[in-house]
């Protein structure tokens, strides 16, 4: 089974394939598996702080510990903005992969809708 080699030669040309898969393909996957990811760690992040909440407020129930309700709110906008820094650090860091950068954000975030 022969298959016809790639053309990888002419990268002016914007409609070559080598041209398409080097700055379109790959970084469209690459950010397709990032943002695959980051919502499935986002999910699990997400029921394992759910889950300490729950035993947090069974202890207070039990008196074993004491829960005001700002510092829940202290500690949800904590998570808030980390979730957020960190997403921004992703997008960033993928729209370096390329010149314009399009691709990997795009896959990114059509990644992260698919998780």
């Amino acid at each position: 089974m022969n298959t016809p080699p790639v053309d990888t030669g002419n990268f002016n040309d914007i409609f070559s394939s080598g041209f398409l898969i080097g700055n379109i393909g790959a970084p469209f996957a690459i950010g397709l598996a990032v943002g695959y990811f980051a919502k499935k760690m986002l999910r699990t992040v997400l029921f394992l702080a759910g889950a300490v909440i729950v035993l947090l407020f069974i202890a207070e129930y039990y008196d074993i510990v004491t829960i005001t309700d700002a510092k829940l709110l202290e500690a949800a906008s904590v998570a808030t903005e980390a979730a957020k820094n960190s997403g921004e650090l992703l997008v960033h860091r993928l729209t370096g992969i390329t010149s314009k950068g399009v691709s990997a954000a795009g896959g990114f975030f059509v990644g992260f809708k698919l998780g």
